[in-house]
């Protein structure tokens, strides 16, 4: 079972929550998702750098599935031909992987996602056929210590710069949902603050209360 393109699409284009898998043993990595999945999480991506390349295809494999009798897109990050057999309803390229516009020449179905920082990459990435973005850091993160933090401001500028969805990335946390609200920001991703937690389907469900809440004024 999979969700074909068209499904994934509307699915991805309704997200709100978007949630990225840690470094951790693929059991804690199911377990992780199947959690996510009670508590609302509408997209998932495994994001896993370090495991070998036979394993994360067997994983993925097994998450492919589970994700899409959820109703909720599984994203493989980076491996195109992981994507491919597992399953999966896309992959997310970063910008030191294969371009968007290679990707989607051979991608079939799958939807496409890539990382922009400013308005500019966006709309290139766009006219490469990605599907949708992720945009950050919206604030300073361990993960990507590199990378200079754009801000809630710059997620919201490559947002509006744009027609596909855009989800802030980067250092987001539950406290900060409502500066990223305010600035117009409602799709967000996480990685550690959805999995460094005790009760990742109550911390899930937490962040779905806050996004879905309505927009006053």
């Amino acid at each position: 079972m999979s969700l074909d393109r068209r499904e994934a699409l509307e699915r991805i284009r309704s997200a709100r929550l978007y949630a990225i898998t840690p470094e951790a043993d693929p059991e804690r990595i199911e377990s992780l998702v199947t959690a996510w999945l009670r508590g609302g999480v509408e997209v998932v991506q495994l994001r896993l750098k370090q495991l070998p390349r036979g394993q994360l295809a067997a994983l993925a494999s097994r998450l492919a599935p589970v994700c899409a009798a959820a109703g909720v897109p599984f994203i493989v990050d980076d491996h195109l031909d992981v994507a491919l057999l597992s399953g999966a309803a896309g992959v997310h390229v970063g910008p030191d992987d294969l371009s968007v516009a290679a990707v989607r020449r051979v991608s079939g179905e799958l939807v496409v996602g890539a990382s922009a920082a400013t308005p500019e990459a966006a709309r290139e990435a766009v006219r490469q056929g990605a599907d949708y973005l992720g945009s950050g850091p919206a604030y300073a993160t361990p993960i990507k210590t590199e990378k200079a933090v754009i801000g809630p401001a710059g997620v919201a500028a490559v947002a509006a710069a744009v027609a596909v969805p855009v989800f802030a990335i980067g250092g987001v946390e539950r406290s900060r949902l409502a500066e990223l609200r305010a600035m117009g920001v409602r799709r967000v991703c996480a990685i550690r603050a959805l999995s460094e937690v005790a009760d990742p389907e109550a911390e899930a469900r937490a962040w779905r209360r806050v996004l879905d809440e309505p927009t006053v004024g």
